[in-house]
């Protein structure tokens, strides 16, 4: 079975509501009835509802069981409003801005949906800028207790030599941090270690690339990479990790045996994290086209709650799939 088939079984038994902000958007219309069709989730669309229900009887789409959600007129936008100024009361924000924020911005008024609790998961961006997205989910959400890092990361779901690497691999940060210090990268790997756990559903074993394994290569970078090594020791985590390794040495057995003899990670890592964005970007687009790897992501992590940003290129499966995979992502909700 298929990574996105478990996980959209996993969506299904969850039964999350994940809002789509973008209702302007025909993908997202779409792919809002396509995620009742396939029982993922309750899509929650967020605008006027009379426009809304017009644009999806003009594409010939029945709204049942999809929930519409318009800020001028909803319950609890006046918590919202209330709840927005004071969490940026300090950077300037009066209740007026903040009112003025949530009904202008959809993804800010998705991003307190999630920060309220009334709903799981916000998957946006097919007509946002990254940018637009991550702030949002940034300043509304904030990050998990004891992260202080927003990163990505893409399941990789192999076809070719499955014996040797196993079926799936987790590739971070790919997508949003360009240079990360050590601290910075220790977020990512224990971030990614989660998601393996939550999404994936694999024990990781995560490996801290670079050029060099155990003393191979000396250089700045290496250094980098070796003290975030150090720093997830001083945090005592709980997955299984090995820093400094050359990609040969974490995937590869007989590799990893000769070149890090006293490693339980290396020739067996799942869990890849790239020393820098180039070599995270590079890496994922080189296997997904020759290997033939399905690609899923960016996810988004390290936040408070699952926001995950799509691409403006983006299909209606591809909407679909990340609403399941966010759900995952947010577990079971009270």
């Amino acid at each position: 079975m298929s990574i996105i088939v478990q996980i959209r079984e996993k969506a299904k038994a969850l039964g999350n509501k994940i809002v789509l902000p973008e209702a302007t958007d025909e993908r997202v219309v779409r792919a809002a009835v396509g995620i009742v069709a396939d029982q993922l989730a309750t899509p929650v669309l967020v605008g006027d509802e009379g426009t809304i229900r017009n644009f999806a009887k003009e594409l010939g789409l029945s709204l049942d069981g999809v929930e519409i959600v318009d800020p001028k007129t909803y319950a609890r936008t006046d918590a919202y409003v209330e709840k927005l100024h004071e969490l940026r009361a300090a950077k300037g924000m009066t209740a007026e801005k903040a009112r003025e924020v949530l009904l202008a911005d959809v993804n800010f008024f998705g991003a307190m949906m999630v920060k309220m609790g009334d709903v799981a998961g916000m998957v946006s961006g097919s007509d946002s800028p990254t940018a637009n997205v991550l702030r949002a989910g940034i300043q509304v959400v904030g990050t998990k207790p004891g992260i202080k890092t927003v990163s990505s990361v893409f399941l990789m779901e192999l076809t070719q030599n499955t014996d040797t690497y196993g079926d799936i691999l987790i590739f971070g940060d790919c997508a949003v941090i360009p240079e990360p210090t050590s601290e910075q990268l220790a977020d990512i790997a224990s971030e990614a270690a989660e998601t393996a756990k939550n999404v994936a559903g694999i024990v990781p074993k995560v490996a801290l690339m670079t050029f060099s394994t155990k003393g191979s290569a000396k250089h700045d970078s290496v250094d980098v990479v070796k003290k975030a090594g150090e720093i997830l020791k001083e945090r005592n985590v709980t997955f299984e990790f090995e820093e400094e390794l050359q990609a040969d040495a974490a995937l590869v057995k007989a590799v990893g045996v000769k070149k890090a003899p006293n490693s339980t990670v290396a020739g067996s890592a799942n869990v890849l994290i790239f020393p820098n964005l180039a070599a995270g970007n590079i890496g994922y687009k080189l296997v997904q086209r020759l290997a033939n790897a399905e690609a899923y992501g960016p996810l988004i992590q390290g936040l408070g709650a699952p926001i995950n940003d799509l691409s403006r290129g983006c299909s209606v499966d591809d909407i679909i799939n990340l609403t399941a995979i966010t759900s995952a992502q947010a577990g079971k909700q009270n």
